[in-house]
């Protein structure tokens, strides 16, 4: 595992100090679309938490409690155990058994509840039937059934298995309960329950869902238990045990639901991958990779073994823009093996090549996955990556091969 660690220092160290120096060669261009989901920002949902014994909060202050929000979101309200109305001032001390009132953006009121430990709801999901529990935004409609009305007044969990963990509505800063707020037309919701009974209930309600978002308020999460997978499939992995699949260990923890794993699979690249496994194979059965490798070698036949070495990985940096990192390492490994043995050298360094070639795409938005991502929070254009890109290309070309060569012998 650790086999890839000396040359991978060395370009990490290169990279950052020439980003850190050159960053400059990118214009700076303001993003050109927003997002869908920056269109639909909405900042003062008021939510309600209970400090309860296992929560971090207790003999803490109000304004200990806001910091993680970053100022986006504040404690409106507090609810003693016994029903008193107690004064958020900053320095109010916080008590086993209260319950908060809290505004803000949904980002910030997840990091407060989390951090501190807090229940969001008294109700809660039996296990049995928490299945495939979420969370969803959605506007209430001019024809809703609910205006008027409260999620008190429609015994919404005894009726429905639902609980109502956000309200929001422009202008309007509340101080009640959230259970005894009353909906009215425009009012946009955050609802927790089975995923199959939401959309008729919706319907039914006359509500409409927002654009599909990634809402953490309300999910259940186990922070230490993916860290222990993660750690234990990387030892495993790094001193010589079989490799682990950890994401399949998280499913079956219960850490990671099943309906997170399927919607961040990207079926085209899985597909692809598949399709050219085979091809991989028939490239080296049908005699493809010697002659590719004897051509790459007849030009190779009068360079240095460093000019060997930089034309392999030259070759995979200019493969990778019109196939995939991965899709490139499949295809070139075997061409990279005969073309070594073609020239009487150790295969060991010249798939290192392969390797790093294939991951340092910097001139395409498309060579690599993570090129792609940046692409739009970055508001790059496709010419924009040659012009950091191709200096940055240069550079890996130069450092990795002296190191390729001296950690890995040919």
């Amino acid at each position: 595992m650790f086999d890839y660690t000396p040359v991978g220092v060395a370009l990490t160290v290169t990279g950052v100090l020439f980003l850190g120096l050159c960053y400059k060669l990118l214009p700076e261009r303001a993003r050109q679309e927003a997002s869908m989901n920056e269109a639909v920002n909405i900042k003062n949902y008021t939510t309600e938490a209970r400090i309860t014994s296992l929560s971090g909060a207790i003999g803490q202050s109000v304004s200990w409690l806001q910091k993680p929000g970053g100022g986006d979101a504040m404690v409106t309200a507090i609810i003693g155990d016994g029903g008193q109305k107690r004064t958020p001032l900053p320095d109010t001390i916080l008590k086993d058994g209260d319950l908060l009132i809290i505004e803000g953006e949904q980002s910030a009121l997840d990091k407060i509840v989390s951090e501190a430990k807090l229940q969001l709801s008294d109700r809660v999901v039996a296990p049995d039937e928490a299945i495939d529990i979420t969370s969803v935004e959605a506007i209430v409609g001019e024809h809703s059934r609910l205006i008027g009305l409260s999620a008190k007044d429609v015994s919404l969990f005894d009726n429905t298995g639902l609980n109502l963990l956000a309200v929001s509505r422009r202008d309007k800063r509340f101080t009640e309960r959230l259970g005894e707020i009353k909906i009215r037309n425009g009012d946009v919701v955050v609802l927790q329950g089975d995923l199959q009974a939401l959309p008729d209930l919706l319907r039914e309600w006359g509500c409409l869902p927002l654009v599909e978002r990634d809402l953490k308020l309300g999910s259940a999460r186990n922070a230490i238990l993916p860290v222990l997978i993660l750690a234990a499939a990387m030892g495993a992995t790094a001193f010589g045990g079989v490799p682990v699949a950890a994401a399949f260990f998280m499913v079956v923890s219960g850490s990671l639901p099943l309906r997170e794993v399927y919607r961040h699979l990207d079926a085209p690249i899985l597909i692809m991958l598949a399709a050219l496994i085979p091809i991989s194979g028939s490239l080296k059965t049908t005699g493809t990779t010697d002659i590719i490798a004897n051509l790459l070698s007849r030009t190779a036949e009068m360079l240095p073994p460093y000019g060997a070495l930089a034309l392999i990985m030259v070759a995979a940096m200019a493969v990778t823009p019109f196939l995939n990192n991965a899709a490139t390492v499949l295809v070139m490994a075997p061409i990279a093996a005969t073309f070594a043995s073609k020239l009487g050298f150790q295969p060991d360094a010249f798939l290192m090549a392969v390797a790093i070639g294939a991951g340092c795409d910097f001139l395409t938005p498309i060579g690599h996955q993570c090129n792609t991502l940046v692409m739009g929070p970055g508001g790059y254009r496709f010419g924009d990556y040659a012009r950091l890109g191709l200096p940055l290309s240069f550079i890996v070309l130069i450092v990795s091969v002296p190191m390729l060569l001296l950690v890995w012998p040919i």
